[in-house]
């Protein structure tokens, strides 16, 4: 895709200039699958016949498999079981569909052209972040205001930006040594290697896609809490962060990014320093308990 100027606007001039010199470098941004232009077409003009939406969805089998896969998640407990899609859209809502249909298209449009053993770890950490994001905005819905396909989405574009460098850059992997259980990239060395930042490139990929600001600036702030004025994005990281956090424990890694973001997360998301475990076994009882269905 040649490059947006409209996607440029609220970034930087030094982030300007290098998102400029990223797209001179070969570095696209993947375009939406068909299914989901139809259907946020549909969406956008009103039309709210689940029947007609359903059948949008089932011409990429695909993306209706997985729908289905992740409305099984205990994020949705309240609706299960489904019987069909347009069960799914009358229970789970229809914008809020359209969302994770948007989620799930993402992966499709950036397959792996080389280092598929890479490009699969990327999607499971992901996914797992994503529906474990679902979780903690379910549980704190009443305080937070964020709900599970708001959640969803953050938690599979918010570091979105780095299957795209892998595409463009056939030693990024090798460089920022993704191969390492628990590792991943560390911004410095990542615009000294590559002069490009996976947070901004995100952000790039959530405004084409037309996600809410909102969430285009969590993906761009996620690592950045103290940074975001915007309330729903500020809570918004502090779910994705707590989310990652959840995962490093649950895979028995270290994440040494938690103590300098805990205070502000647990701020934010209303939770006192000694509920926390509670809070954790309840939340990995429910997505180990959903992943056994």
């Amino acid at each position: 895709m040649a490059i947006d100027k409209t996607l440029l606007v609220d970034l930087s001039g030094d982030e300007s200039k290098s998102v400029k010199r990223l797209f001179e470098k070969g570095i696209t941004i993947p375009p939406q699958p068909r299914v989901l232009q139809e259907l946020q077409e549909s969406l956008a003009r009103g039309v709210a016949d689940v029947r007609v939406l359903a059948r949008i969805i089932v011409k990429d089998p695909g993306v209706g498999a997985l729908l289905f896969k992740v409305v099984q998640s205990a994020a949705f407990r309240k609706f299960q079981p489904f019987s069909s899609l347009e069960h799914v859209l009358q229970a789970v809502g229809l914008q809020q569909t359209g969302n994770l249909v948007r989620a799930i298209a993402l992966s499709s449009a950036l397959p792996a052209k080389h280092n598929r053993k890479a490009f699969e770890a990327f999607w499971a950490r992901s996914q797992a972040v994503s529906e474990l994001a679902m979780l903690v905005a379910e549980e704190r819905v009443m305080v937070c205001n964020i709900f599970p396909d708001q959640a969803c989405l953050a938690g599979v574009f918010h570091d979105c930006g780095v299957p795209v460098l892998m595409q463009r850059f056939s030693t990024y992997c090798k460089d920022m040594r993704l191969d390492e259980p628990g590792r991943w990239p560390d911004l410095s060395e990542e615009d000294a290697r590559f002069n490009a930042d996976h947070c901004v490139i995100g952000y790039l990929v959530g405004r084409h896609w037309k996600l809410p600001d909102f969430i285009c600036d969590a993906i761009r702030y996620h690592h950045d809490i103290n940074h975001i004025e915007n309330h729903a994005a500020r809570t918004m990281v502090a779910i994705l962060q707590l989310a990652i956090h959840i995962h490093h424990q649950d895979q028995r890694l270290s994440n040494p990014e938690w103590e300098s973001v805990r205070e502000e997360v647990l701020d934010e998301l209303g939770i006192g320093d000694d509920a926390l475990p509670e809070v954790i076994d309840v939340i990995l009882d429910r997505y180990h308990s959903a992943a056994a269905h």
